[in-house]
């Protein structure tokens, strides 16, 4: 092990020392979170929504323009690869099966 393995492995050991373990080896007691109402949660979260939704940056017209364009030519392709797949396999089982 190297001297800079050994310095960070003492570190890491000696490291519980300050926070609150000592040396009876009971971990700290932690506080409780205090409980809230379900109004008080209702009011929270509606108060987080809308701090993220004033977040949210809106597309420009040519950007909303150019997505719009992206979503319709995929969806136009994915269409059209499930259309040809169809066909084919439509037109496999006629052969087997002698339809």
């Amino acid at each position: 092990m190297s001297e800079s393995a050994r310095a960070a492995a003492s570190g890491a050991e000696g490291s519980s020392a300050g926070t609150g373990a000592g040396t009876t080896g009971r971990a700290p007691e932690r506080k409780q979170p205090e409980r809230r109402g379900v109004f008080a949660r209702i009011a929270l979260f509606v108060r987080q929504v809308v701090a993220e939704l004033k977040k949210v940056v809106r597309p420009t017209r040519s950007e909303l323009i150019n997505y719009t364009t992206v979503v319709l030519v995929f969806v136009i392709v994915v269409m059209a690869f499930v259309t040809v797949l169809d066909l084919g396999i439509g037109t496999a089982v006629g052969w087997i099966f002698g339809g």
